[in-house]
């Protein structure tokens, strides 16, 4: 039975965070023996939004796949850069026209791997098509295509909301992963139908932090109220993420694991 072994990694903040994801992408596909890699690069440009340069970067470091969610237009280069990079996505919930897709379709030595991402509605901005109805449709598009690897990337703040998006498409998908508040959580599982879920797969950025962002600044505008800047934050990184083996022909979630590794500051 040929198996699939992807790494998801979570939102990855700043410079502290690209340069830790780059530096350790190599190490990791070797050390894990993986097959496929995703990363969330939506606060990779300073914290809000990605470069084309990032993107390169990126891909050149190993990672298959870009996700992106909330922030994906910060940087204005990036929107003449989408129809140029299809392994860079946006979340396929906004409307029709908009630059760039929101999945993609890739040929490995084991099978195809697909990737959807979309974003959530509840207290985030902007609002965006129904999440539920753009994803369902396009898994059953991807099925009846023929592919069996399929994983999601749901950018989205509310564990209710996630958690109901991974129960509707268990059975249908083989991961399901939460983006967006860089916490990791502690729910990782296989739920009844084959599909392997986990609520949030954290950040890559600073562990000293609030966020990824600066202690001190955070910290003053919820004493205050008054708006400040909010710089990245210094000092040793913690990648976060989730791993899992896949059955090839089934698409079925076989195991999975969450990644929380130190990088000490370089």
């Amino acid at each position: 039975m040929p198996v699939i072994r992807i790494l998801f990694l979570g939102d990855i903040v700043g410079e502290p965070g690209r340069k830790a994801v780059i530096d350790q992408l190599p190490h990791l596909k070797q050390t894990e023996a993986l097959d496929f890699i995703v990363v969330n690069g939506e606060n990779s440009a300073g914290g809000k939004g990605i470069t084309p340069r990032i993107a390169i970067d990126l891909l050149r470091a190993g990672a298959a796949v870009i996700t992106t969610g909330d922030h994906v237009w910060d940087q204005q280069e990036i929107v003449g850069y989408f129809p140029t990079e299809p392994r860079l996505l946006r979340p396929i919930n906004y409307p029709e026209g908009t630059p760039g897709a929101g999945s993609v379709v890739l040929e490995t030595a084991k099978g195809r791997v697909a990737v959807i991402q979309a974003q959530g509605r509840s207290f985030i901005q902007p609002p965006l098509e129904n999440p539920y109805l753009a994803v369902e449709k396009e898994v059953a598009r991807l099925r009846a295509d023929g592919v069996k690897v399929i994983m999601l990337d749901f950018h989205a703040e509310t564990t209710s909301e996630k958690i109901a998006m991974g129960r509707m498409l268990d059975g249908q998908v083989s991961l399901v992963v939460g983006t967006h508040t860089h916490v990791q959580t502690a729910d990782e599982q296989i739920f009844p139908g084959g599909s392997g879920y986990l609520t949030d797969a954290g950040m890559c950025g600073p562990e000293e932090s609030v966020l990824g962002r600066n202690i001190e600044s955070v910290v003053w505008r919820f004493k205050s109220g008054m708006p400040t800047r909010f710089p990245i934050a210094k000092g040793s990184v913690r990648l976060c993420g989730v791993m899992v083996d896949v059955d090839a022909e089934s698409g079925a979630c076989l195991s999975i694991r969450r990644l929380s590794l130190m990088v000490p500051e370089s």
